[in-house]
Protein backbone atom coordinates (compact mmCIF):
# COMPACT_ATOMS: atom_id res chain seq x y z
CA UNK A 1 0.00 0.00 0.00
CA UNK A 2 1.45 2.99 -1.09
CA UNK A 3 1.81 6.19 1.96
CA UNK A 4 0.64 9.49 0.54
CA UNK A 5 -0.06 13.23 1.94
CA UNK A 6 -2.15 15.47 0.56
CA UNK A 7 -0.98 19.07 -0.50
CA UNK A 8 -3.08 22.08 -1.16
CA UNK A 9 -1.86 25.45 -2.09
CA UNK A 10 -4.99 28.22 -1.38
CA UNK A 11 -3.89 31.07 -4.04
CA UNK A 12 -5.86 33.98 -4.64
CA UNK A 13 -7.16 32.64 -8.15
CA UNK A 14 -6.94 28.82 -7.83
CA UNK A 15 -6.66 25.88 -5.83
CA UNK A 16 -3.74 23.39 -6.51
CA UNK A 17 -3.73 19.95 -4.53
CA UNK A 18 -2.16 17.10 -5.14
CA UNK A 19 -1.50 13.11 -3.86
CA UNK A 20 2.33 13.11 -3.14
CA UNK A 21 4.64 10.32 -1.96
CA UNK A 22 7.50 10.13 0.44
CA UNK A 23 9.67 10.50 -2.34
CA UNK A 24 8.48 13.75 -3.71
CA UNK A 25 6.57 12.31 -6.52
CA UNK A 26 3.12 13.38 -7.33
CA UNK A 27 0.73 10.70 -7.93
CA UNK A 28 -2.09 12.88 -9.12
CA UNK A 29 -2.98 16.31 -9.10
CA UNK A 30 -5.86 18.72 -9.64
CA UNK A 31 -6.95 22.20 -9.40
CA UNK A 32 -9.87 24.74 -8.60
CA UNK A 33 -10.95 27.99 -9.14
CA UNK A 34 -10.19 29.18 -5.44
CA UNK A 35 -14.05 31.12 -4.79
CA UNK A 36 -14.85 35.12 -5.52
CA UNK A 37 -18.40 35.02 -4.14
CA UNK A 38 -18.62 31.16 -2.31
CA UNK A 39 -18.81 30.69 1.62
CA UNK A 40 -16.17 28.88 2.97
CA UNK A 41 -18.15 25.82 4.17
CA UNK A 42 -19.19 25.54 0.15
CA UNK A 43 -15.61 26.03 -0.56
CA UNK A 44 -14.39 23.31 1.73
CA UNK A 45 -17.36 20.97 0.71
CA UNK A 46 -15.85 21.19 -3.18
CA UNK A 47 -12.49 20.78 -2.25
CA UNK A 48 -13.43 18.00 -0.09
CA UNK A 49 -15.15 16.06 -3.13
CA UNK A 50 -12.59 17.19 -5.69
CA UNK A 51 -10.02 15.52 -3.23
CA UNK A 52 -11.85 12.32 -2.62
CA UNK A 53 -12.47 12.16 -6.25
CA UNK A 54 -8.58 12.43 -7.22
CA UNK A 55 -8.08 9.54 -4.34
CA UNK A 56 -11.01 7.32 -5.76
CA UNK A 57 -9.40 7.91 -9.43
CA UNK A 58 -5.75 6.59 -8.43
CA UNK A 59 -5.06 3.38 -10.00
CA UNK A 60 -2.57 2.77 -6.52
CA UNK A 61 -4.05 1.59 -3.21
CA UNK A 62 -3.11 4.77 -1.12
CA UNK A 63 -2.91 4.87 2.66
CA UNK A 64 -3.22 8.61 3.28
CA UNK A 65 -1.29 9.60 6.07
CA UNK A 66 -1.61 13.07 6.31
CA UNK A 67 -2.67 16.84 4.85
CA UNK A 68 -0.61 19.85 4.24
CA UNK A 69 -2.22 23.61 3.31
CA UNK A 70 -0.47 26.54 2.55
CA UNK A 71 -2.39 29.61 2.47
CA UNK A 72 -2.02 33.35 2.78
CA UNK A 73 -2.00 33.76 6.72
CA UNK A 74 -2.02 30.64 7.34
CA UNK A 75 -1.63 30.40 11.10
CA UNK A 76 0.76 27.35 11.83
CA UNK A 77 -0.20 27.34 15.51
CA UNK A 78 -4.43 28.27 15.37
CA UNK A 79 -4.96 25.60 12.05
CA UNK A 80 -6.31 28.74 10.76
CA UNK A 81 -6.81 31.40 8.28
CA UNK A 82 -6.65 34.76 9.69
CA UNK A 83 -7.76 38.38 7.36
CA UNK A 84 -6.18 37.24 4.18
CA UNK A 85 -5.70 40.09 1.99
CA UNK A 86 -6.60 38.08 -1.51
CA UNK A 87 -9.11 35.68 -0.05
CA UNK A 88 -12.44 36.83 0.53
CA UNK A 89 -13.44 35.74 3.50
CA UNK A 90 -13.21 38.03 6.62
CA UNK A 91 -11.85 37.33 9.98
CA UNK A 92 -10.65 33.92 11.06
CA UNK A 93 -11.22 30.78 9.09
CA UNK A 94 -10.46 27.61 11.48
CA UNK A 95 -9.36 25.84 8.03
CA UNK A 96 -7.87 22.65 9.80
CA UNK A 97 -10.89 21.88 11.90
CA UNK A 98 -13.21 22.16 8.77
CA UNK A 99 -11.00 19.96 6.93
CA UNK A 100 -10.62 17.63 9.33
CA UNK A 101 -14.44 16.88 9.43
CA UNK A 102 -13.51 15.58 6.03
CA UNK A 103 -10.67 13.76 6.54
CA UNK A 104 -9.44 11.76 9.67
CA UNK A 105 -5.56 12.48 9.05
CA UNK A 106 -3.25 14.64 10.94
CA UNK A 107 -3.53 18.52 9.18
CA UNK A 108 -1.27 21.39 9.56
CA UNK A 109 -1.28 24.67 7.75
CA UNK A 110 0.87 27.56 7.46
CA UNK A 111 1.71 30.40 4.80
CA UNK A 112 2.93 29.32 1.21
CA UNK A 113 6.36 30.63 1.89
CA UNK A 114 7.28 28.85 4.62
CA UNK A 115 5.31 25.31 2.94
CA UNK A 116 7.82 26.34 0.24
CA UNK A 117 10.46 26.08 2.90
CA UNK A 118 9.88 23.02 3.72
CA UNK A 119 9.66 21.88 0.37
CA UNK A 120 13.29 22.81 -0.48
CA UNK A 121 14.41 21.23 2.31
CA UNK A 122 12.29 17.50 2.32
CA UNK A 123 12.85 17.39 -1.92
CA UNK A 124 14.68 20.90 -3.52
CA UNK A 125 18.03 22.13 -3.08
CA UNK A 126 18.53 22.01 0.68
CA UNK A 127 18.28 18.45 1.75
CA UNK A 128 21.48 18.57 3.25
CA UNK A 129 21.13 22.35 5.05
CA UNK A 130 19.85 23.14 8.05
CA UNK A 131 20.22 26.90 8.32
CA UNK A 132 18.96 28.86 5.41
CA UNK A 133 16.10 30.61 3.74
CA UNK A 134 13.64 31.21 0.73
CA UNK A 135 12.56 34.05 -0.29
CA UNK A 136 9.34 33.75 -2.74
CA UNK A 137 9.34 36.38 -5.76
CA UNK A 138 5.61 36.39 -7.07
CA UNK A 139 3.15 38.93 -7.05
CA UNK A 140 4.21 39.86 -3.87
CA UNK A 141 7.19 38.48 -1.42
CA UNK A 142 7.18 35.65 0.66
CA UNK A 143 9.50 34.56 3.08
CA UNK A 144 10.68 31.10 4.98
CA UNK A 145 13.09 30.80 7.69
CA UNK A 146 14.99 27.56 8.36
CA UNK A 147 17.12 27.95 11.63
CA UNK A 148 18.86 24.32 12.89
CA UNK A 149 16.73 22.29 10.93
CA UNK A 150 13.20 23.94 11.93
CA UNK A 151 10.94 26.45 10.36
CA UNK A 152 10.39 29.63 12.47
CA UNK A 153 6.95 30.57 12.93
CA UNK A 154 7.72 32.91 16.02
CA UNK A 155 5.62 33.66 18.49
CA UNK A 156 2.53 34.12 16.86
CA UNK A 157 2.45 31.92 13.85
CA UNK A 158 3.29 34.44 11.67
CA UNK A 159 7.25 35.22 11.92
CA UNK A 160 8.96 35.69 8.89
CA UNK A 161 7.13 38.75 6.57
CA UNK A 162 10.66 39.48 4.31
CA UNK A 163 8.47 41.46 1.83
CA UNK A 164 6.98 43.96 4.71
CA UNK A 165 10.66 45.00 5.78
CA UNK A 166 11.10 48.57 5.05
CA UNK A 167 13.72 49.29 2.38
CA UNK A 168 12.84 53.10 1.22
CA UNK A 169 11.46 55.14 3.64
CA UNK A 170 8.64 57.01 2.26
CA UNK A 171 8.91 54.88 -1.09
CA UNK A 172 6.24 53.18 -2.99
CA UNK A 173 2.97 52.75 -1.53
CA UNK A 174 2.09 48.94 -0.54
CA UNK A 175 -0.89 46.92 -0.39
CA UNK A 176 0.21 46.85 3.49
CA UNK A 177 -0.84 50.02 3.91
CA UNK A 178 2.78 51.60 4.16
CA UNK A 179 5.61 52.12 2.19
CA UNK A 180 8.74 51.42 0.83
CA UNK A 181 8.48 47.53 1.78
CA UNK A 182 10.86 45.17 -0.45
CA UNK A 183 8.08 43.84 -2.01
CA UNK A 184 7.30 47.26 -4.06
CA UNK A 185 10.34 46.91 -5.43
CA UNK A 186 11.18 43.34 -5.97
CA UNK A 187 7.99 41.35 -6.62
CA UNK A 188 6.56 40.99 -10.10
CA UNK A 189 4.62 43.94 -9.51
CA UNK A 190 7.73 45.99 -8.19
CA UNK A 191 9.86 44.92 -11.56
CA UNK A 192 7.15 45.89 -13.66
CA UNK A 193 6.88 49.66 -11.80
CA UNK A 194 10.68 50.00 -12.12
CA UNK A 195 11.00 49.38 -15.92
CA UNK A 196 7.76 52.23 -15.91
CA UNK A 197 9.82 54.31 -13.87
CA UNK A 198 12.71 53.68 -16.29
CA UNK A 199 10.91 54.31 -19.54
CA UNK A 200 9.77 57.86 -17.74
CA UNK A 201 13.17 58.46 -17.16
CA UNK A 202 15.12 58.14 -20.23
CA UNK A 203 15.26 58.27 -23.84
CA UNK A 204 17.11 55.23 -24.40
CA UNK A 205 15.68 53.33 -27.28
CA UNK A 206 13.34 50.47 -25.50
CA UNK A 207 11.37 47.53 -27.27
CA UNK A 208 9.17 47.90 -23.92
CA UNK A 209 8.32 51.05 -25.30
CA UNK A 210 5.94 48.99 -27.81
CA UNK A 211 3.81 47.69 -25.16
CA UNK A 212 0.92 48.71 -23.30
CA UNK A 213 1.20 48.83 -19.39
CA UNK A 214 -0.43 46.19 -18.82
CA UNK A 215 1.28 43.89 -21.25
CA UNK A 216 4.78 44.55 -19.30
CA UNK A 217 5.64 41.44 -17.37
CA UNK A 218 8.41 39.81 -15.63
CA UNK A 219 8.41 37.92 -18.82
CA UNK A 220 8.35 40.16 -20.93
CA UNK A 221 11.42 42.38 -19.29
CA UNK A 222 13.09 38.92 -19.16
CA UNK A 223 12.78 38.65 -22.77
CA UNK A 224 13.96 41.89 -23.33
CA UNK A 225 16.96 41.75 -21.71
CA UNK A 226 18.32 38.90 -23.27
CA UNK A 227 17.68 40.76 -26.26
CA UNK A 228 20.01 43.21 -25.13
CA UNK A 229 17.42 45.66 -24.02
CA UNK A 230 19.34 48.43 -22.01
CA UNK A 231 16.21 49.41 -20.03
CA UNK A 232 15.39 46.18 -19.22
CA UNK A 233 18.49 45.44 -18.42
CA UNK A 234 18.70 48.58 -15.95
CA UNK A 235 15.83 47.34 -14.23
CA UNK A 236 16.46 44.29 -13.20
CA UNK A 237 20.49 45.81 -11.88
CA UNK A 238 18.35 48.61 -9.47
CA UNK A 239 15.81 45.50 -8.74
CA UNK A 240 18.90 43.56 -7.73
CA UNK A 241 20.81 45.79 -6.00
CA UNK A 242 17.29 46.85 -3.76
CA UNK A 243 16.79 43.17 -3.15
CA UNK A 244 20.65 42.36 -2.49
CA UNK A 245 20.98 45.06 0.28
CA UNK A 246 17.55 44.33 1.90
CA UNK A 247 18.89 40.27 2.05
CA UNK A 248 22.19 41.52 3.54
CA UNK A 249 20.44 42.35 6.42
CA UNK A 250 19.06 38.91 6.82
CA UNK A 251 22.65 37.51 6.26
CA UNK A 252 23.71 39.43 8.91
CA UNK A 253 20.95 38.30 11.88
CA UNK A 254 20.54 34.54 10.11
CA UNK A 255 24.11 33.81 8.99
CA UNK A 256 22.47 31.31 6.44
CA UNK A 257 24.16 28.98 4.12
CA UNK A 258 22.21 29.56 1.12
CA UNK A 259 19.48 32.00 0.40
CA UNK A 260 17.55 30.35 -2.49
CA UNK A 261 15.04 32.18 -4.75
CA UNK A 262 11.58 31.37 -5.95
CA UNK A 263 9.22 32.50 -8.60
CA UNK A 264 8.32 34.77 -11.80
CA UNK A 265 11.12 37.11 -10.83
CA UNK A 266 13.56 34.28 -10.16
CA UNK A 267 13.04 33.02 -13.54
CA UNK A 268 15.15 36.15 -14.61
CA UNK A 269 18.59 33.77 -13.81
CA UNK A 270 21.37 35.84 -13.70
CA UNK A 271 19.96 39.04 -15.07
CA UNK A 272 18.56 38.86 -11.25
CA UNK A 273 20.93 36.34 -9.38
CA UNK A 274 23.94 38.08 -10.17
CA UNK A 275 23.07 42.05 -8.86
CA UNK A 276 21.45 40.57 -6.20
CA UNK A 277 24.47 38.81 -5.05
CA UNK A 278 26.65 41.33 -6.24
CA UNK A 279 24.73 44.26 -3.69
CA UNK A 280 24.61 41.62 -0.95
CA UNK A 281 28.11 40.76 -0.89
CA UNK A 282 28.50 44.82 -0.84
CA UNK A 283 26.70 45.25 2.25
CA UNK A 284 27.20 42.35 4.89
CA UNK A 285 29.60 42.36 7.28
CA UNK A 286 33.16 41.55 6.07
CA UNK A 287 32.79 38.12 8.63
CA UNK A 288 29.98 37.02 6.38
CA UNK A 289 31.08 37.72 3.00
CA UNK A 290 31.39 35.39 0.16
CA UNK A 291 30.22 32.71 2.50
CA UNK A 292 26.32 32.77 1.28
CA UNK A 293 25.32 31.26 -1.93
CA UNK A 294 21.79 32.92 -3.52
CA UNK A 295 20.45 29.72 -5.56
CA UNK A 296 17.51 29.43 -7.78
CA UNK A 297 14.91 27.19 -6.06
CA UNK A 298 15.50 23.37 -7.28
CA UNK A 299 11.46 22.83 -6.85
CA UNK A 300 9.78 22.70 -10.37
CA UNK A 301 8.08 25.61 -10.67
CA UNK A 302 4.80 24.07 -12.07
CA UNK A 303 4.41 21.30 -8.76
CA UNK A 304 6.18 23.40 -6.34
CA UNK A 305 3.46 24.89 -4.41
CA UNK A 306 2.18 21.02 -3.73
CA UNK A 307 4.98 19.44 -2.85
CA UNK A 308 5.99 22.40 -0.37
CA UNK A 309 1.87 21.83 1.13
CA UNK A 310 2.28 18.12 1.26
CA UNK A 311 6.24 18.43 2.81
CA UNK A 312 4.81 19.94 5.49
CA UNK A 313 2.81 17.32 6.04
CA UNK A 314 5.57 14.65 6.29
CA UNK A 315 7.74 16.73 8.04
CA UNK A 316 5.02 16.82 10.61
CA UNK A 317 4.84 13.33 10.61
CA UNK A 318 8.36 12.97 11.23
CA UNK A 319 8.01 14.85 14.88
CA UNK A 320 4.87 12.71 16.00
CA UNK A 321 7.22 9.51 15.51
CA UNK A 322 10.06 11.48 18.06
Amino acid sequence: MKQVTIGIDIGGTNTKFGLVDKDGRILASHSIRTPRDQSINDYVEELSRSLHGLIDLSQEELQLMGMGIGAPNGNYYEGTIEDAPNLIWDGVIPFVDLMKEKFDVHTVITNDANAAAIGEMVYGGAKEMKDFIVITLGTGIGSGFIVNGELVYGADGFAGEFGHVITVWDGRPCTCGRRGCIETYASARGVVLTVMAELAGSKRDSGLRNLHYQEITPKKIFEAAEAGDPIAQRAFERTGNMLGRALSNLVNIFSPEAIFLFGGVARAGHWIIDPTKNAMENNVLPIFRNKVQIIPSHLPASDAAILGASALAWKELEKLKK
